[in-house]
Formats: C-alpha cells, sequence, structure tokens
C-alpha cells in the first residue's frame, strides 16, 4: 500500500501535515476529508524513493523534505513502541493491524513514516524482521535479530517484552549518565565564556586606566594583560587551532590506530577509566543475556555484542571469546586471559556455562554492575559540582586579584604622598 506525506488545511484554516498510507490518491483524499482536513499537496513515497503527484508544488515538496532533515527518532519513542508491540500482539491482535494501530497515534512524523513502511512490507509478505532492517538508524543490528528470533521460534510477543525492557534500561542508563555529565560541561562552557569575556572586553579597559596612570605593574598584572592581548590580536587563530584540533583528535580517536589507542587510554583514567569499564561489561552482560534468551546463536550474538560494546579493548576481547566459542571452548576463559574482565565476572560467566544458566547469570552480572554505576555516577556527581565551583572560584580570582593588586598599590602610594 503506498505511503503518502501529505500538507492540508484543518476545519480552522490552519496548515496541518502528516504522513498515511492509503489506495490510491482519492483514498487518501477521502480519509482526510472524514477528518476535516483539505488536500493541498502531497508526496507518494515507495522505499525510500518519492513521486510528485499532480497538482503539487515543487517548493511544497521541497519544505516537507527539509523539515525531515532536523527529524529523528529517540531510543525513548522506539522503547514505547516496542512496549505497545508486546502489549498487542499478546492480546491476540494481527501483527499487521498491531503496526497500523500504533503508526497511527505516533506523533514523529519520521517514526510515523518508518512504521507505515514497515507495515507495507509486511503485508505484501516480508518478514517483520527484514521489514526493520530496511531502517538500521532507528532499529539496530541486536533490534533486528531479536525480532527474527523471535519469528523463527513463534515467541514475538515474548521477545518485544524482553526488548522493551533491554531498551529502557539502556534509555534509563544513558539519561543517567547524561544528566551527571551536563553540569560540569555547563560549568566549562560558563568558566571559558566568563574568562573570554573578561580577556577581550574587561582587561582592556583596565589597562587603559593604568597606562593612564603610569603604574607600575606586578608580574601576574603584567601576565594578565599579556594574555589579552594574545587573545585580543589572535582569537582567530585561536578559534582555527581549536576546531582544527578537534577535528584532527576526532579524525584520530575514530581511525584503525587511534581508536584502540584512545580506548586504552580511557580505561586507564583514574576514577573514569573503572566507570568506563564497568559500563562496558553492563553493556555486555545485558546485551548478551538478552539475545541468548530471545533464542539468537550464540555466535550471532557475540558479533552483535562486539558492536554495541562501544570500548574497542572490550570489543577485541569479547571477538577473542567468540573465536573460542567457535573451536568449542567456553567463554569465560578468554575473559579471564585478557585482564579486562574483573575475576568474579569471569568465575560467574563459567558456573553459568556450566550450569547451562548462561543467560540468567549475564542477567545478575547486568544488574550487579548497573546498580555500581549508577551508586558510582552518583558520588562523581556530588564531587564534581563543588570541585568545577571551585576551579572557577579560583581562575576568576586570579582574575580580580591581578587587577586589583596594582588599584592597591597606586592607593598606598597616593596616601603616602597625600600625608
Amino acid at each position: 500500500m503506498p505511503i503518502y506525506e501529505y500538507k492540508g488545511l484543518n476545519a480552522k484554516g490552519k496548515q496541518t501535515a502528516g504522513v498515511l498510507d492509503a489506495d490510491s490518491p482519492r483514498s487518501l483524499k477521502e480519509r482526510l476529508r472524514r477528518d476535516n482536513v483539505f488536500l493541498t499537496e502531497y508526496v507518494e513515497t515507495r522505499g525510500g524513493a518519492e513521486t510528485r503527484r499532480a497538482g503539487q508544488q515543487k517548493a511544497g515538496s521541497r519544505e516537507v523534505k527539509l523539515g525531515q532533515v532536523f527529524q529523528r527518532v529517540k531510543l525513548l519513542e522506539v522503547a514505547e513502541v516496542t512496549r505497545q508491540l508486546a502489549t498487542l500482539i499478546k492480546s491476540g491482535i494481527p501483527l499487521v493491524d498491531a503496526i497500523g494501530a500504533i503508526s497511527d497515534q505516533l506523533d514523529n512524523p519520521l517514526f510515523k513514516k518508518i512504521m507505515s513502511e514497515v507495515k507495507r512490507s509486511v503485508s505484501e509478505g516480508s518478514t517483520l524482521g527484514a521489514a526493520l532492517a530496511k531502517h538500521p538508524k532507528t532499529f539496530s543490528h541486536l533490534y533486528v535479530n531479536m525480532v527474527s528470533a523471535g519469528e523463527q521460534s513463534g515467541s514475538l510477543d515474548v521477545v518485544f517484552e524482553r526488548l522493551a525492557a533491554f531498551t529502557e534500561e539502556q534509555v534509563r542508563l544513558r539519561g543517567k549518565l547524561v544528566g551527571a555529565l551536563t553540569y560540569p560541561v555547563i560549568m566549562i562552557i560558563l568558566g571559558f565564556g566568563i574568562v573570554a569575556l573578561m580577556m577581550l572586553f574587561v582587561i582592556p579597559q583596565v589597562q587603559e586606566l593604568f597606562k593612564r596612570m603610569g603604574a607600575d605593574l606586578p608580574f601576574l598584572t603584567k601576565v594578565l594583560i599579556g594574555a589579552s592581548e594574545f587573545m585580543q590580536s589572535w582569537w582567530w587563530l585561536l578559534m582555527i587551532l581549536f576546531i582544527g584540533g578537534l577535528v584532527a583528535f576526532n579524525s584520530w580517536r575514530k581511525s584503525e590506530k587511534g581508536k584502540p589507542t584512545w580506548d586504552g587510554f580511557l580505561l586507564k583514567v583514574p576514577v573514569f577509566g573503572d566507570l568506563i569499564r564497568k559500563v562496558s561489561i553492563a553493556r555486555f552482560a545485558r546485551t548478551l543475556s538478552t539475545l541468548l534468551a530471545s533464542g539468537v546463536p550464540i555466535l550471532n550474538a557475540m558479533t552483535i555484542v562486539r558492536s554495541v560494546i562501544g570500548n574497542h579493548v572490550i570489543a577485541e576481547v569479547v571477538e577473542a571469546s567468540k573465536e573460542a566459542v567457535k573451536e568449542g571452548q567456553p567463554i569465560a576463559e578468554p575473559l579471564r586471559r585478557s585482564g579486562q574482565f574483573p575475576s568474579m565476572v569471569c568465575h560467574m560467566v563459567a558456573v553459568g556455562e556450566r550450569s547451562g544458566q548462561l543467560e540468567e547469570m549475564l542477567g545478575n552480572i547486568a544488574d550487579s554492575y548497573e546498580g555500581q554505576i549508577e551508586s558510582r555516577v552518583s558520588s562523581l556527581t556530588a564531587v564534581l559540582e563543588p570541585m568545577m565551583i571551585v576551579i572557577m572560584g579560583v581562575g576568576i580570582g586570579f582574575m580580580a586579584f591581578a587587577i586589583i593588586m596594582p588599584m592597591m598599590k597606586m592607593s598606598q602610594v597616593a596616601s603616602h604622598v597625600g600625608g
């Protein structure tokens, strides 16, 4: 069934837009008319290609596409849709009807369009996993593989429940980490902003005052004025170096040689390295547990886990474990040899393999480490906030002291002369 992006006027004369699936343009017009919407323009979309219909204005079509540039599907939206799919399918509603019902109530136009395309593909005989795989930016490799495994085993409702729980946990953990980093980042940006304003606007005025008074400036004041003059003359060069440095560093960090070096360095950073390791281990355990419990073959599961770890060093350990499994060896041994996984984690994985309860044991590891991560993040937040205030206070205090020192000196000289 074709999918249409449309624009129209509602009963109040206000412009409205959206995405609908309909058999033909006439069906689209009739459906919108029932909703008291007068169709002004539309674009038919099939598999990502857009076909302009007669009477549609070229400029209008561009507007529709321009809006999509800034649209994206959030992980939380995917989690909500997954939970709804699990509920509807568990209630006995056919898959196509369930997808259509969810698509109709979505507010995000991009996500609505994606789900409409998924519905059309499934209606035409495609498997749900294959339909979702056409949208890799929205549905991850992990998501698609779990859905495919659920279709093959006939337990799609159970898989969607697991996926919903997994995705919601990822959203919660990501929110916790982002929330912990937000305050320090804001403070750093604010601090740099204040220093730049003082260097570019405040210090030059104070410098002119000192010149008119012919004061003999202390060393700290001379350093501050010199730095201010350098920033005023070469601010453009500093901006180029800063932006160029960021681009160069980012390119190196993503390169074949730079990524393992940088990721290895991060694991050795005091305090934060341990937190990064815990996040990687929790992600490894939670993802592998969810995949295995959903019926994904272990080699496929290990491949997916390697891609979602996020740290190259830990990912290489997972790859070594995958190769060990190919040769009939246990997963725990390569983890232990690497030195990257704590001995307790290796022991629990080994026990899970021997007892045939690897999924449950991995779930316990994930629960434990996610709890540790939350506790560590809360502690770091409590420490970072006053630390950032102290650092900002020291920096601004130094600048204030360098300005006040010559003023106090001139005041003392004036009082002696007056006496």
